[in-house]
């Protein structure tokens, strides 16, 4: 009787056990399904803009003033090249700009002398036309007497020659005012090349100035060191790669959403991140991103089912201003859980609102 009763009981308790598990299977199968259809949620990690600082002209490597993990500002030095060659250059050209400023002082005296010429010039043409009036005046008198046989014949003879060498005379002083003329514009071209030579020289130092500030690798923005890929004294060609950097202000998580909830997502909408190292923690961030084209196609796209398999690559991106805030905790890397709300008329869940002062 006893063990009747034993077996009885022990068949109840595993019926109970059945309709537990029953019970919980069915809840599982019947419960919502995450947060509902008013949100859309992805897995993705966090990345960042990679900058590679890289050289501009091929040298050696003279030094590397950064370590990986390092944090780097703007402006900060991070590398040298070796400008001994480019230190020659610019003496060199710096040589050729005070050469053609000398050519240039040159070129202008010549300019004046030939003005002085020029100026002389005129003023004998003055002085031949003075006496070439003087000899046409007494060769006038001079006819005007042998008219009247007050003087001889060969007195006009001589005072013709007289004026006709005066007229040969103003001829050739003009000939001299051209001369000087054709002098001044030849000198004025010489000093506008000295002026095109010293623009050019000037072009070659401010070239090599800008070559040897290049020498000198900087970062232009608040960044930190992930790798250094060449060390000093290596030789390295143009665009070598020397130290690779990872912008803390341009911080992002790449996720994929399906198509019914990409559809309703915009640019600049609100996302909330929640990463697994850190999941007491809910970081705001702005949609930045939406794919137009879909990452997984199928072969065939006939049927809803078949639809609902294409997916589309959404980055949201932090806020800059909260990474600035928290540098020194910002690493890339991290997986987590991106959450975007659909319908702007539901309030963000409790355990999903932000907690991460900016």
């Amino acid at each position: 009787m006893k063990q009747a009763s034993k077996k009885s009981i022990i068949k109840l308790l595993i019926g109970v056990v059945v309709v537990a598990v029953a019970a919980l299977m069915a809840w599982q199968m019947l419960k919502p399904n995450g947060l509902g259809d008013g949100f859309a949620s992805g897995n993705g990690r966090i990345e960042a803009t990679e900058i590679d600082v890289a050289t501009k002209l091929p040298g050696r490597l003279m030094e590397v003033l950064v370590a990986e993990g390092d944090f780097v500002e703007p402006g900060q030095v991070i590398a040298r090249m070796n400008t001994d060659t480019l230190d020659a250059e610019l003496a060199q050209a710096s040589a050729q700009v005070h050469q053609a400023e000398h050519a240039l002082e040159t070129a202008r005296a010549v300019v004046a002398q030939r003005q002085s010429e020029e100026t002389t010039a005129q003023a004998i043409v003055q002085q031949r036309q003075a006496e070439l009036s003087a000899a046409q005046k007494r060769y006038q008198r001079t006819a005007a007497l042998v008219q009247r046989n007050a003087v001889s014949r060969q007195q006009l003879d001589d005072d013709l020659a007289a004026r006709q060498s005066a007229e040969a005379a103003v001829l050739a002083s003009r000939s001299q005012v051209l001369t000087a003329e054709a002098g001044i514009n030849s000198a004025r071209s010489r000093v506008v090349e000295a002026e095109s030579a010293i623009a050019a020289a000037k072009a070659g130092v401010s070239r090599i100035q800008a070559d040897i500030e290049d020498s000198e690798l900087k970062a232009d923005r608040l960044a930190r060191v992930q790798y250094r890929i060449a060390q000093p004294g290596e030789v390295l060609g143009s665009g070598a790669k020397i130290v690779n950097l990872v912008d803390l202000t341009d911080v992002y998580m790449t996720f994929f959403l399906p198509t019914h909830d990409v559809g309703r997502v915009g640019i600049g909408d609100a996302a909330h991140i929640v990463l697994d190292a850190a999941s007491e923690y809910v970081v705001p961030a702005q949609v930045s991103y939406v794919s137009s084209v879909a990452q997984f196609t199928p072969k065939t796209v006939e049927t809803e089912s078949e639809r609902e398999k294409l997916m589309f690559r959404v980055k949201a991106r932090i806020d800059p201003q909260l990474l600035m805030n928290h540098v020194e905790q910002v690493k890339t890397g991290l997986p987590g859980v991106a959450y975007l709300k659909l319908d702007d008329e539901i309030e963000w869940p409790v355990e999903l609102q932000v907690n991460v002062k900016s």
